[in-house]
């Protein structure tokens, strides 16, 4: 369960908050509204990233997502070090799909987790009963799934005091327009987010989004300090409104995390 939670939450969570330094320049602000409004309008995307979570995890990612209701998508997540790619390693995983539905998420465990669980190669994660798990990290978890989307970074960078318009650039092959801002997670106005960060261990966090000329957002760069070691992200978005279609795997071939954990005892 805590393996997966990192995953996610490292996959789609905008970590964001400012310090103050400098007055950000009103037309950068209404440039990055634009870009919040035109992004969260899209509704869809292509996804590729790369994560690493200082000596825990490091992983790859890509996929598509979709918002449009509510967040769905399937990432095809590769593990590439760490602990946490360890302990995958010893299950049999290197690479997993993941699919994201309504009501639950879902994890391609392998063929040795099949072996293990009477031929059943998938864990379905439903939010409703992450969500009644007593730790809170649960709850965390589905929060995080069902609220992260592309424009959040933008929504949040705009919180910034210090939010710098650092000049064009060129980010594969598109004239995109660069945005820097420094985070600290103490003054993060949205105190749901602001509890998630802090369950995860963020505390502090820099910033960079790149734009491009039809106001989307088309990458993101993040470094910031977790309890556990440094935290980095890069992330690449293209084909905006792209269509996304997700199903849930056979009911035959799925095991429960709730009752999983039954199984376990735990």
């Amino acid at each position: 369960m805590r393996s997966t939670a990192i995953i996610v939450m490292a996959l789609l969570a905008a970590l964001t908050a400012c310090t103050e330094e400098q007055p950000a320049v009103r037309p950068h602000l209404a440039a990055l509204r634009a870009a919040e409004r035109s992004t969260a309008a899209a509704h869809s995307v292509r996804v590729e990233s790369t994560t690493a979570m200082g000596e825990e995890l490091s992983i790859e990612a890509e996929g598509a997502l979709d918002w449009q209701d509510e967040l769905v998508g399937t990432l095809t997540i590769t593990y590439t070090g760490g602990t946490t790619a360890q302990t995958m390693r010893r299950l049999g995983v290197t690479s997993m799909e993941a699919r994201y539905l309504p009501d639950a998420y879902y994890a391609h465990m392998g063929e040795k987790f099949a072996k293990q669980s009477g031929g059943r190669h998938w864990i379905r994660y439903a939010y409703d009963d992450l969500a009644d798990l007593g730790d809170g990290t649960g709850a965390t978890f589905a929060e995080q799934i069902r609220t992260s989307t592309p424009n959040q970074s933008v929504k949040l960078l705009l919180d910034c005091a210090d939010v710098r318009r650092i000049g064009e650039e060129t980010v594969r092959g598109r004239r995109a327009v660069h945005y820097s801002g420094t985070v600290a997670v103490d003054d993060v106005a949205d105190a749901g987010l602001r509890r998630q960060l802090e369950q995860a261990g963020v505390t502090a966090q820099t910033v960079d989004l790149w734009v491009d000329d039809r106001g989307l957002l088309i990458k993101k760069a993040e470094k910031g300090e977790l309890a556990t070691g440094e935290l980095t992200q890069t992330a690449h978005y293209s084909d905006y409104g792209v269509r996304v279609s997700t199903e849930a795997p056979p009911a035959e071939d799925t095991q429960d995390f709730k009752e999983l954990l039954k199984k376990q005892g735990s």
